[in-house]
C-alpha cells in the first residue's frame, strides 16, 4: 500500500453521509489513490466543470437530486469512468445505472478491499485503452462508422455524431480489437470475475445496439452468439 501523490488518479466521491466518504477516502488513499468528497451531487457535477476526475464513485440518495441524474450529467458533460455505490439493490436502478453508462454497481454495506478492487479493475481497463491509443491507434473505421477514441464519438457515413460514454468506448474497444472472433462476456468485462446472474455486459451491448445499429432487435454489426458470447461482424481498419 502507498500514499496518494499529486500524480495519483483522482476519483470523486458524492456521498452524504459523511462517515462513509470518510471510509472510502482513506481505503483509497491507502492503495495509492486521491480523492474529493462531496455532500450533493451539485457540488460534484460543478467541480467537474474545473478538474476532471479519472473515476466517480456516486451514491444513489442523494439530499439534492438522484445519484442517476448526477451520472446522467457528468456522462454528458464530462465523461469519466463510474461506480454507484449504494444501499439501493433494486434491478431497476442496476440497470438504469449501467444505462447511463456506469461501469460496476456495489450495494452496501460493502467491504472496502473490494470496493478498492473494482476500482483499480475499472481504471486498469481504461489506462490500457489509453496506452493503446498513445501508441498510435487514435480512430477505427467499421461498417461505416469513424470511431474517435480520444473524443469518444462515432460519426456515420454521413456525417452525423453520436457520443458513447466511458464504458461504451471501453467495450466498442474491446470488440474492434478482435473482430469477427467471439468474445465471452468474460472477455468483454475485462478484469472482475463475472458473477452467473451479471447482466452489465448485456445492458452495454444493448446500449451500443441502439447506437450503432439499424434495427436493434435485428442486429448486423454486434452479433449475438447464444451460449457462447458476441461478435462484431465488421472488417476494421485502424488510424
Amino acid at each position: 500500500m502507498t500514499a496518494a501523490d499529486k500524480d495519483s488518479p483522482l476519483i470523486f466521491i458524492v456521498e452524504d453521509e459523511a462517515d462513509i466518504a470518510r471510509l472510502i477516502a482513506s481505503n483509497l488513499a491507502e492503495y495509492g489513490f486521491r480523492s474529493e468528497s462531496f455532500g450533493t451531487g451539485r457540488a460534484l457535477l460543478a467541480r467537474a466543470r474545473r478538474v476532471q476526475p479519472e473515476l466517480a464513485i456516486l451514491d444513489l440518495g442523494l439530499p439534492d437530486m438522484d445519484g442517476l441524474q448526477v451520472l446522467r450529467e457528468l456522462q454528458e458533460q464530462h465523461p469519466c469512468a463510474a461506480l454507484i455505490l449504494t444501499g439501493r439493490d433494486g434491478l431497476t436502478d442496476r440497470v438504469l445505472g449501467l444505462e447511463l453508462g456506469a461501469d460496476d454497481y456495489l450495494v452496501k454495506p460493502f467491504e472496502p478491499r473490494e470496493l478498492v478492487a473494482r476500482v483499480r479493475s475499472i481504471l486498469r481497463r481504461y489506462q490500457k485503452a489509453a496506452t493503446q491509443e498513445a501508441s498510435g491507434h487514435s480512430s477505427a473505421l467499421f461498417a461505416g462508422w469513424h470511431f474517435d477514441l480520444g473524443r469518444l464519438h462515432l460519426t456515420a457515413a454521413d456525417g452525423h455524431e453520436v457520443t458513447l460514454s466511458a464504458a461504451e468506448a471501453a467495450l466498442l474497444q474491446t470488440l474492434l480489437k478482435r473482430p469477427n472472433k467471439i468474445l465471452t462476456r468474460e472477455q468483454l468485462i475485462g478484469e472482475r470475475d463475472l458473477d452467473p446472474f451479471d447482466r452489465s455486459i448485456d445492458v452495454r451491448i444493448s446500449r451500443l445496439r441502439r447506437k450503432l445499429e439499424d434495427d436493434p432487435q435485428d442486429p448486423k454489426i454486434i452479433k449475438t452468439v447464444y451460449g457462447a458470447g458476441y461478435l462484431l461482424c465488421a472488417s476494421v481498419a485502424w488510424e
